[in-house]
This record gives structure tokens, sequence and C-alpha cells, in this order.
């Protein structure tokens, strides 16, 4: 192969996570793709040449996986949000199944069970859309980024893993502002109005949160949007309207200034016999029931009487709640002050008086915890747990650590540091949390190891090796 030809017809051989395809050129030189499935004939377009890789792009599929079938979902070729959308719940499973041994080789030598937490359709509670144009100087459109073309955005008229609800508001919306004419924002220029439209919604309660967001470039006639909004055919019911100035120059929603155009300030979600209340801002599992399936596993797992627990990383203090019944005291840490806020006003509102929140990064607040813990229970963000803090945390020496993870490969990653400490993975299984997406969670409990305790996962010793491999 030339090393100027730019691009290339080949067959992807195997997909590891998260959704790295891998091929083999003519002269034996791997090659990384960004997505695909196996058996995939693609045209790719190189990104990048190296003397021993190759890693490309998808351009365009020529034959289809022998995995894959009839999708759904009319957005599959244009659409980046559902990378699996084409493959049946059974070969999606199996798929990332063998994903996740590969990527836990050499660390331990076990099949890795994997789930389904929930149907793979309507499933998601949260959306976050984005105002622009589906080709440069077309009419305004509100939906999500196109697979690999930032500045367009697609109009998801009839995504599949969204109640109908959201589809109607996305509609309405967008159908609203182009009768305006109010401009969007770009990037690029940093000019224009709209950036974008979240929708929350809650599954037990049928509550809808939406919040929209814009420049301070252009001025919004509030009052008419909400009654115009107020009145959209919906299955549930918008009880809380807000409206965000965000003048950052990224493309995150910054509450730089913030204002409740309608309703309550939250909406409230019930888990696990409990009730929460979600802000505009609040991190909360984007799919309600398989997260009631997670915490019921993290629940089981964890079974038994407890002095004291810590969750660190608690979020809006899900975990902290839910396992509050199990200890004489539970004490949370986060970093996001609203979240802190929001699980402080839930537990006061379950009646439970035995659980604690600090806001503050988990790297300084640990040193300020005080008291044994007999368990720990990380759910860390997807970056996984700072190498220092991680230090710090497993120098509590407790008992037994719940490590919940939304990137198996950071948790990957980190598993040696615990094994090299004396603990072992009693338990580890994988939940499809976010079915047709790339996304896996993992739950896996870990031990301090005891001479006469029963070990029933062999431990690959040489741990060094994979820790090599910085993943």
């Amino acid at each position: 192969m030339a090393k100027k030809k730019r691009i290339l017809e080949v067959k992807i051989q195997e997909v590891d996570y998260p959704n790295k395809g891998r091929a083999v050129a003519e002269d034996g030189r791997p090659i990384e793709i960004k997505g695909g499935l196996p058996g995939q004939l693609v045209e790719l377009k190189i990104t990048k040449q190296g003397k021993e890789k190759i890693r490309g792009k998808i351009r365009k599929v020529l034959e289809p996986s022998p995995l894959e079938g009839e999708s759904p979902c009319p957005h599959i070729q244009e659409c980046g949000g559902c990378a699996y959308q084409s493959l049946t719940e059974e070969e999606e499973l199996s798929l990332k199944q063998k994903q996740l041994e590969k990527l836990f080789d050499g660390v331990i030598s076990i099949d890795i069970p994997i789930s389904s937490g929930s149907s793979p359709f309507g499933y998601r509670n949260k959306m976050e859309y984005t105002f622009g144009d589906e080709e440069k100087g077309g009419p305004l459109t509100l939906g999500l980024h196109k697979k690999g073309k930032f500045h367009e955005i697609l109009p998801t008229t009839h995504c599949q893993i969204v109640h109908s609800d959201f589809l109607v508001l996305r509609q309405g919306v967008e159908d609203y502002f182009q009768e305006k004419g109010i401009p969007f924002y770009r990037r690029m220029v940093h000019q224009g109005v709209l950036r974008h439209f979240v929708i929350r919604r809650s599954l037990r309660t049928k509550e809808i949160l939406c919040n929209l967001v814009t420049s301070s470039q252009g001025e919004i006639d509030t009052k008419e949007f909400m009654d115009y909004i107020l009145k959209l055919p919906l299955e549930g019911k918008i009880t809380s309207l807000w409206h965000t100035i965000n003048d950052s120059l990224g493309d995150v929603i910054t509450p730089e200034k913030v204002k409740l155009l309608y309703g309550q300030e939250s909406i409230v979600e019930r888990l696990c016999g409990l009730e929460f209340t979600i802000g505009p801002f609040s991190f909360f599992q984007t799919n309600t029931k398989s997260a009631e399936v997670l915490y019921e596993k993290a629940r089981n797992l964890l079974q038994g009487e407890y002095g004291q627990i810590f969750d660190l990383y608690s979020g809006t203090g899900t975990i902290a709640q839910i396992l509050a019944p199990m200890a004489k005291k539970v004490v949370g840490i986060e970093i996001n002050e609203e979240a802190v806020e929001s699980a402080k006003a839930t537990a006061m509102k379950n009646k439970l008086n035995n659980v604690e929140f600090i806001c503050g990064d988990v790297l300084k607040e640990v040193e300020n915890l005080k008291g044994h813990a007999d368990a720990i229970v990380l759910d860390p963000p997807r970056e996984g747990i700072n190498p220092k803090a991680l230090k710090k945390i497993i120098a509590f020496n407790p008992k037994t650590f719940l490590y919940i993870s939304c990137n198996p490969r950071s948790l990957a990653n980190e598993l040696p540091e615990f094994i090299k400490e004396g603990y072992r993975i009693k338990h580890i299984e994988a939940l499809d949390q976010f079915p047709r997406t790339r996304h896996v969670e993992t739950v896996a409990l870990l031990s301090k190891l005891d001479s006469d305790e029963h070990i029933n996962i062999e431990v690959n010793e040489k741990v060094n090796v994979f820790h090599a491999r910085n993943l």
C-alpha cells in the first residue's frame, strides 16, 4: 500500500471496547477504526499513518456485518448516538461481553456475565438537544450532532431510545423558533442566540423539566415561549421550565445566569422505594429502570450490617440513601454543589438521619473523613479515580470495596492497584445500562484477602504486565 493513499477498503475483524474497530492492511499493519461492527466491509479515510499502525474513520459501509439486521431507527446512518442499533438485543449483549472479557484479560480469569437492565426502546430520561442547521445555510433545526460532522445538526424526529414526549417537545420547539426567525449560536464565530434545549422526564411521576439555553446576544419572549410549550400535547406534564444564559465559548452548558420561568425548581423520580429530586443541572442516571436494577445489585452485593460506609463520588446521593438502612452511618463526598444540596434535601424527604453529604473534591476531602469504613462505594466519573486519590482511598483499608464504573476501561486500569494491596475480586458483572450505545456499566465487589477466605475468582498475578499497557 502506498504511503500517501488516503482511502482504503477493509473488513473489520473485531471491535474492542469502547467501539474501536480493528482491521489489517495489505502490508500487515494493524488498523484502528473509530466505530464499526465485526464483519463490516467499510470505506475508510486514513486520519493517521505510521510505520507501525494506521488510524482511520469510516466514510461508508459497503457491506453490512453478518450480525446486523434491519434497524427500526431511520437515523442510523447519520446519527452517532446508537452504535449498535442494527443488532438484536442478544447480539449486542454478546458483543459487549466479548469486549469486556478482552479488556479484563490479564487482570482476572473469569467470564464476566452481562445482563440487560431495561428495554432498548424509550429508556432515556434526559436529552440535550442542540440548535443548528442540518446543512450549511439550511433552516434552523434542533437535534443531535451528526456522526463525524460536529457542525451539522440532525433533527432526530424518530429517535427510538426516548419517550414520545421528547419527540413532541423537540419538534414543537424547532417549529416555534423557525417561525420566530431567531438565529442559532454559531460556535465558530461565537455569534447567535439559540444554543441548547434540555429535556428531563421522570419515569414514575411523568413530570417534565425543560431548560432553554441561549446566549445573551438576543432577546427571547420567554412568556410567549412558556405559553406555547405548555400547550403541546404530551403524555406527561411540564412542571418545571428554565431559561439559562450561557456565553461560554465551549459547547457545554455553563449556567452563567439561570431563571425559573414556570413551575417548581425540580422534578421528582422514584427509585428503589425512595424519592429523588432532579434539577436542571443534577446528575442522575439516564436510564431509570436500569439504574434501579444496578442499585439493587449493589445492595445485594453488600448485604449485611455495617458500621460506616463511605460513598465517594456520591452524585445526588442515590446509592448512599439506598444503602442507609444497612449502616449506622453513610458519608458521601461529591464535588458538584447542586448535587450535594439535592442529596441533603432528598435524604430529609426520605427521613434518613444517618446520611451525611460533603461537598468537595474526593482527593482533598478523604483526608478529613473520620472513623473506620467497613465498606467504601466508588462510583467515579468516566475518567476514573485520580491516582493520588486512589492511594488515599485504599489506605482506609476497609474490608470491602464496591466499585461501580460507567467506564470499564478505567476500572480495568485501576484494579491492579487494589490487587497489590491485598484485595481480590469476589464478584464482577456488567449491565447493559444504555442499550444500543457503546456504553456498559460494570459492578465489582472487592474484599480484603484473609487466609481462610474462599476466593471464587482466579486472579492473574502478573498484574504489572497488564498495568504497563497504559489503558
